[in-house]
C-alpha cells in the first residue's frame, strides 16, 4: 500500500499493481488509468464534489450513498447521461438489492407493486448519545449508526427506488409496519387497488422474518401464469412474494464496477425527475438561532415524502438541512420549510439561496453541489446520437472546495459502440419509459 501525492505516483502504484492511498481526488480524476469511481462517504457536500469531478473526468461512478442520491440523484443522472458515462448505485447495498429483485420480478412478467426493505429497528428518537455504544462496539461512525436507527437512512434507500423504477410512497414516512412473521404474511397489509392506482410503493417493514433483506410484492393478471405461480408454490395471489434475506455490501460492490465498466449496465439510477423527496423532520422542539446539525444527529430526522407535496410545501430536503439556522420555532415532529431557516453564509451553502422565491429548488441543489448551468436538452439528445464516433464536449464544470470555485477542464468524450450489455440497459430503459409514461433521462429544466 502507498501513499501517493501526484497523479503520476499514482500511475506508477497502478501500474506496479499496488494499493494506493491519496486524500487528493482530484488526482484521481486526473488519472487515465482510472474508469470509475466508487463513492462510499455518506455526506452531501464532499461527496457532491466528488462525483460533480468525477463525470466532468468522463469517469463511470458507482455510489453507495443513498444520502447524495436521494438529495441530487436526478441531476447527478443528467451529468453522467451528458459525458456518455454511467451513473449507479451499488450491488450489496440494500436499494442495489433491491433493484436487482425488481428486474428479476420484471424479467419474468409480473408487475412489482410494493419495493420493500426489512428493518430491525426503528425509532425517530435515536440521537448519538443513545447509539454509541453501538457504533464504537462494531468500529462504526456514530452519526451514521444514529441514521440507520431514527429512519433517516431506510427514507433515502426507498426514496432513490421510487425515483429509479417510477414509485411513489403511501404517505409521508411510509406505511412501515411492525410484522413480526414470516415476509410473505406481510402481503395482507396492502390493498392491491390502492398499490395500482398509486402506480407502486416503497415501504419497509420492522422484524419480519427472514431479515434483513429486502421484499419485492407482484401481481400478474393473465390467468394462465396466476396458475403457475400457485403450481410453483407462490399462492393463489393477487399478490406474489419475492425476497433476498440478506445484503453483502462489501462483497457485492465491486460487481456495480465491472457492469459499469465492462458492461455499460447501471444498478440502479434516477428514471426522470423526482418522484420521492427526503424531508428534514425536527426531531426536538427547535428554537429560534439552533443551528442544525447533520444526519444522524440530534436535531432533525429524514422522512420520505412525494416530491409533488414537497415541492407544493417548499418542505426543506435533510440534505441541505445541515448549517442551516432556525428563524422560526418547530415543534417536535413538524416538517421544516425553507421559510423556518436561514442559509449559512460559507462559500459552499451560499450556492443556494431558499429564500429567493425565483430559484427553485433544483438550481438551489446544482449551486449547492457546484454544478454549472443546465444543459440543453435538445444538445444532450442530438449528442447521443454520436455514438460510435468523436462525441460531446462536457461542459465546464465549477466544483466547491475549500470555499472556492475551481473549473476544470473540458474534456473531450469519446463515445464507444454500444456493447451487448448497453443494449439490454437501453432496452431495459425503454421498457420502464413506456410502463410509466415518463421521460427516463430527467432534463435540468424540467426539474422546475
Amino acid at each position: 500500500m502507498y501513499a501517493v501525492a501526484t497523479t503520476a505516483e499514482l500511475d506508477a502504484a497502478i501500474a506496479a499493481g499496488a494499493v494506493a492511498v491519496t486524500d487528493d481526488y482530484e488526482l484521481v480524476m486526473a488519472s487515465e488509468a482510472i474508469d470509475a469511481v466508487l463513492e462510499v462517504t455518506g455526506s452531501i457536500h464532499y461527496a457532491g464534489q466528488v462525483v460533480v469531478a468525477a463525470l466532468a473526468a468522463g469517469k463511470h461512478v458507482i455510489m453507495m450513498n443513498a444520502e447524495l442520491d436521494g438529495t441530487v440523484g436526478p441531476i447527478l443522472k443528467t451529468y453522467a447521461d451528458r459525458a456518455g458515462v454511467v451513473l449507479s448505485t451499488a450491488d450489496g447495498d440494500q436499494p442495489g438489492v433491491l433493484a436487482n429483485l425488481i428486474r428479476f420480478v420484471t424479467s419474468i412478467g409480473l408487475e412489482p407493486l410494493v419495493a420493500g426493505n426489512i428493518k430491525g429497528l426503528q425509532d425517530v428518537n435515536r440521537t448519538p448519545e443513545t447509539q454509541r455504544g453501538f457504533a464504537e462496539q462494531w468500529g462504526q461512525n456514530v452519526n451514521m449508526v444514529t441514521s440507520f436507527a431514527d429512519g433517516t437512512r431506510i427514507s433515502f434507500e426507498q426514496a432513490i427506488v421510487a425515483n429509479a423504477f417510477g414509485m411513489t410512497v403511501a404517505k409521508r414516512g411510509m406505511n412501515g409496519a411492525n410484522w413480526t412473521d414470516h415476509i410473505d404474511k406481510a402481503m395482507a397489509l396492502y390493498d392491491v387497488d390502492e398499490l395500482v392506482a398509486l402506480g407502486g410503493v416503497v415501504d419497509y417493514v420492522v422484524g419480519a422474518q427472514p431479515g434483513p433483506g429486502v421484499y419485492v410484492f407482484a401481481r400478474h393478471e393473465d390467468p394462465l401464469q396466476q396458475h403457475y405461480l400457485n403450481l410453483y408454490k407462490l399462492g393463489t395471489g393477487p399478490l406474489y412474494s419475492f425476497y433476498t434475506p440478506y445484503h453483502l455490501c462489501h462483497f457485492e460492490a465491486p460487481l456495480s464496477v465491472a457492469r459499469a465498466v465492462l458492461l455499460g449496465d447501471s444498478v440502479m439510477s434516477p428514471r426522470g425527475g423526482p418522484l420521492v423527496d427526503v424531508v428534514a423532520i425536527a426531531k426536538t422542539d427547535l428554537a429560534v438561532g439552533t443551528v442544525l446539525d447533520g444526519l444522524g444527529g440530534f436535531h432533525t430526522y429524514g422522512e420520505a415524502e412525494r416530491y409533488a407535496v414537497s415541492r407544493r410545501e417548499a418542505l426543506l430536503p435533510i440534505g441541505l438541512a445541515e448549517g442551516c439556522t432556525m428563524i422560526r420555532p418547530v415543534q417536535k415532529g413538524s416538517a421544516l420549510s425553507y421559510a423556518d431557516v436561514s442559509v449559512p453564509t460559507d462559500a459552499s451553502a451560499t450556492r443556494f439561496e431558499p429564500n429567493k422565491t425565483s430559484v427553485g429548488p433544483p438550481e438551489r441543489l446544482m449551486r449547492l453541489v457546484g454544478f454549472g448551468e443546465p444543459i440543453d436538452p435538445i444538445e444532450r439528445r442530438l449528442a447521443r446520437r454520436q455514438t460510435g464516433r468523436l462525441g460531446e464536449i462536457a461542459p465546464s464544470m465549477a466544483v466547491v472546495a475549500d470555499g472556492a470555485s475551481h473549473s476544470l477542464r473540458e474534456l473531450l468524450v469519446v463515445r464507444k459502440r454500444l456493447s451487448i450489455g448497453e443494449r439490454l440497459s437501453e432496452l431495459r430503459r425503454r421498457a420502464v419509459k413506456t410502463k410509466w409514461h415518463h421521460d427516463c433521462r430527467v432534463d435540468v429544466d424540467s426539474l422546475e
